[in-house]
């Protein structure tokens, strides 16, 4: 029997406690103290330029252009990174619910092959286990319902592969047994693999660094502006272009909330549901 990744209560606890700490504050939230933010520390270049010229009236700010180009490109660079990184994570998370939903899909139909006793006992488990795959979406961010959508479907899934494996030790049953006991293994792998990619994030200290980065940047770009006026346009401009790539970065990383999420995948493993209801006259 291939090994559950849910191994004991223990489990469940080291689970909830890798969730890191910036994934549980709302994005809106973030990008808004970010443009806040980037405004203020702006506006502080701005004044110590100014302070220091009023010290030393023959000072020049020319020499911080290298050092503006430097950051702004370093900020470049790691947005773009981190925004491949994002959208790499959506796409493999994406990707694994169409997986999922075709291994249940073919180890449901492999079902058939089974006389009517056994194929009704393998029909009302996997119609359960469907039920706790789409309550473990369902569950959002709620990790106590997720892990308890966990547990269930881990529940189910034991149950299914011990009753294959006792048909397969049975004589004249290696045919079915060779065809069922394959698409069982690959059901419950994607489980883990797609428990394993939701809990992947961009790691923090990247996010940290991103923000560090944008305060940095509004500071010297405020630093070196030869204007001691505020050009508004420019700085608010700046701000939201920044912000609103960061924003859809969080966003792509939080597929269970926000604007872009997998829910039109999801519909591949909800749509399962359909064939019971096309066989209820053999499915109790």
């Amino acid at each position: 029997m291939p090994c559950s990744f849910i191994l004991s209560d223990n489990a469940f606890i080291n689970i909830k406690g890798t969730t890191p700490m910036l994934y549980d504050i709302p994005s809106s939230l973030l990008v808004g103290i970010l443009f806040v933010g980037i405004l203020l520390f702006y506006l502080l270049g701005l004044r110590t330029r100014q302070f220091r010229m009023k010290k030393d009236p023959s000072y020049s700010p020319d020499g911080v252009g290298p050092l503006e180009g430097a950051v702004l490109g370093l900020l470049s660079l790691l947005l773009a990174f981190t925004f491949n990184q994002s959208a790499s994570h959506y796409d493999v998370r994406r990707e694994l619910i169409i997986e999922e939903g075709n291994d249940i899909g073919t180890a449901l139909f492999r079902s058939a092959l089974y006389p009517d006793s056994l194929k009704l006992a393998f029909r009302n488990d996997f119609k359960d286990y469907i039920m706790a795959r789409i309550a473990y979406y369902e569950a959002g961010t709620d990790e106590d319902t997720i892990l308890a959508a966990l547990h269930q479907a881990n529940e189910i899934s034991t149950r299914i592969w011990q009753r294959a494996s006792h048909i397969s030790r049975l004589p004249g049953d290696a045919t079915r047994s060779m065809q069922m006991i394959p698409a069982i293994n690959n059901m419950i792998d994607a489980m883990s693999k797609r428990e394993e990619a939701r809990k992947k994030h961009v790691p923090e200290s990247i996010l940290w660094l991103l923000f560090l980065l944008c305060l940095t940047g509004s500071f010297i770009v405020g630093y070196a502006s030869k204007s001691g006026k505020i050009d508004y346009v420019i700085l608010c401009t700046y701000s939201l272009m920044t912000i609103l790539t960061i924003y859809f970065i969080l966003d792509l990383d939080r597929p269970r909330r926000g604007i872009i999420t997998t829910s039109s995948a999801h519909e591949n493993i909800r749509g399962l549901l359909n064939y019971f209801q096309d066989n209820s006259g053999t499915t109790k």
